[in-house]
């Protein structure tokens, strides 16, 4: 069975959401440029009992970055068991572009949103695409997927599906990669598998397994899946060779990020 991807919060949910975050731009005096989801339910392998994961990017006042002491660039509430909410200021968050790290990548390209500048958004998300993104990507998804693999499967008979979700997902990833070198890989299971050409048996068993996970509760287990086994492994074992031969474009893009920076501060 096939299950389709369908990015969408529930009006109730999506007004607390929108309470927690307004509530963020009066207490932190700024302006939240973008808020999106991140987590499972942006990913398309959500549970029953998923939380939400909403991620932002936020502008303050100029006078607040004119300052000897710098300020801190990050602004989390506390988690509880439905809401994670935090975010990142412009300017960590164009830092973080220019390397690039691939979490910014994935916001910017999350089919959940809460709030969006179209104006601003448009700007960072070509800004983005003119930074090389493979060794950086590789090594991200490689470096997620292996530790995970290490701590929670390796040695395992039967796993939790919420974590063998999140070595699936850096396998596919790398997949695409190999397939789709110049294009980011996108955020969602469904649209990742659709473009990386796998055989009928190893497609259908990863529906089954998608179709459990959206079954069951966040401590879900199943048995490991021999052929998925394989799979997650061929592509970490070409990443691993990958990472060493290829080279990201040298060229740097700070000044453009620089005026880009001011650019956003000036009018958000």
């Amino acid at each position: 069975m096939k299950i389709e991807f369908h990015p969408a919060i529930s009006a109730e949910m999506r007004r607390v959401i929108m309470k927690e975050l307004q509530k963020i731009e009066v207490d932190g005096n700024l302006r939240i440029l973008f808020a999106v989801e991140s987590g499972s339910r942006a990913w398309g392998f959500p549970s029953p009992d998923s939380d939400y994961d909403v991620r932002f990017v936020y502008a303050r006042p100029v006078d607040w970055y004119l300052t000897i002491a710098p300020g801190r660039d990050v602004y989390e509430l506390p988690i509880d068991d439905v809401l994670d909410i935090s975010g990142w200021d412009i300017k960590k968050a164009l830092g973080l572009l220019l390397k690039p790290n691939p979490v910014m990548l994935e916001w910017l390209s999350s089919p959940i949103r809460y709030i969006w500048d179209e104006n601003i958004c448009q700007q960072l998300i070509q800004f983005s695409k003119k930074v090389t993104h493979g060794p950086a990507c590789l090594n991200h998804y490689l470096h997620l997927g292996g530790r995970q693999w290490d701590i929670y499967i390796d040695g395992k008979e039967v796993v939790n599906l919420k974590k063998y979700f999140y070595i699936v997902r850096p396998a596919m990833a790398i997949r695409w990669m190999r397939m789709h070198p110049n294009i980011i890989p996108p955020m969602n299971f469904q649209e990742l598998l659709a473009g990386i050409d796998l055989s009928d048996e190893l497609t259908a068993a990863l529906n089954d397994l998608l179709l459990a996970k959206s079954r069951s509760k966040e401590v879900g287990e199943a048995p490991r899946v021999a052929n998925i086994d394989a799979f997650i492994t061929a592509e970490f074992d070409w990443a691993r060779d990958a990472v060493k031969t290829i080279k990201g474009d040298k060229s740097s893009l700070r000044v453009e990020a620089d005026h880009l920076f001011r650019k956003i501060i000036q009018t958000a």
